[in-house]
């Protein structure tokens, strides 16, 4: 009997490409069928909290609010090795004024929320941030609505055709202050009513899923380009190139040292709610 387990990742270029050959039959799951499940990341975080699928793409902020219910899998990593979430606006702003300006972010939950937080070195609640789905912060920050906006995804390459300008590279700052270890920021996670020799087994099909898309890349990434949003080849290769890559297989120790950093420092702020004991598919 075939066991039907839900998969939800978002509808960008790295996810597509991470999946490819899951998606397309390439990769052998004996007894496994994933039902491909595509929503923007700030709900998927929300749907973790709920427990509602069996697999999951999360921001790693996120996984401080779902760890009693997911367990992350080895792979499936996105993190922002020297680069990462940005603050743009019309104008460079620093620190101390965009403290007091409005801005516009991708989700409470997010992990370019929680690293805007501690860069800013202020809690949510003193600051004036408007929730925007991230599509839609250029849009935002050009109206006026908002004086600066954090931006994810694509928009890290694609700002300066927007006329915008860089306040701060999240991903550069945490790298500088944190001895060059990468931001962490998406994961992917296995909901732990599952036995463990299963999650074991969904840990392989998805491992072997990365590798299959690194090692047929051309084919891979043209598959992603349906989902790259005003990227052409090149660029939607650049962007993959960025966020799914050995970090992508395995987080190692530096991964998964970053991610105790990262969500302790949130902890030691206040930002979330109790330290994170890390629990890993091995």
């Amino acid at each position: 009997m075939m066991m039907k387990l839900t998969l939800g990742h978002s509808p960008d270029p790295d996810d597509a490409f991470m999946f490819y050959g899951l998606a397309k039959g390439l990769i052998p799951a004996p007894g496994l069928e994933f039902e491909h499940i595509l929503q923007d990341i700030q709900t998927l975080n929300e749907r973790a909290t709920r427990g509602e699928l069996d697999i999951s793409a999360v921001s790693i902020h996120a996984y401080a609010y779902v760890s009693d219910r997911y367990a992350l899998l080895p792979s499936g990593a996105s993190m922002g090795d020297g680069y990462g979430p940005m603050i743009v606006a019309g104008a460079k702003l620093d620190r101390d004024t965009l403290r007091k300006k409005r801005i516009a972010v991708p989700g409470t939950m997010t992990s370019a929320f929680l690293a805007l937080q501690l860069w800013l070195e202020r809690p949510a609640r003193e600051l004036n941030l408007e929730v925007v789905p991230f599509d839609q912060i250029f849009r935002a920050v050009r109206s006026g609505r908002a004086d600066a906006g954090l931006i994810i995804h694509e928009g890290q390459l694609t700002y300066a055709n927007e006329g915008l300008v860089v306040c701060a590279d999240l991903g550069k700052w945490w790298g500088e202050k944190n001895d060059g270890l990468p931001l962490p920021l998406g994961g992917n996670v296995v909901h732990k009513r599952h036995p463990l020799g299963l999650r074991k087994r969904i840990a392989e099909v998805l491992a072997r899923s990365i590798q299959f898309s690194l090692d047929h890349r051309p084919a891979a990434v043209q598959h992603a380009l349906k989902y790259a949003r005003d990227m052409g080849t090149d660029l939607a290769d650049r962007f993959v190139g960025m966020y799914v890559n050995h970090w992508t297989l395995d987080y190692g120790e530096k991964g998964r040292e970053s991610i105790r950093r990262f969500l302790g420092l949130g902890f030691e702020r206040g930002l979330i709610p109790h330290r994170q004991e890390l629990e890993f598919v091995s």
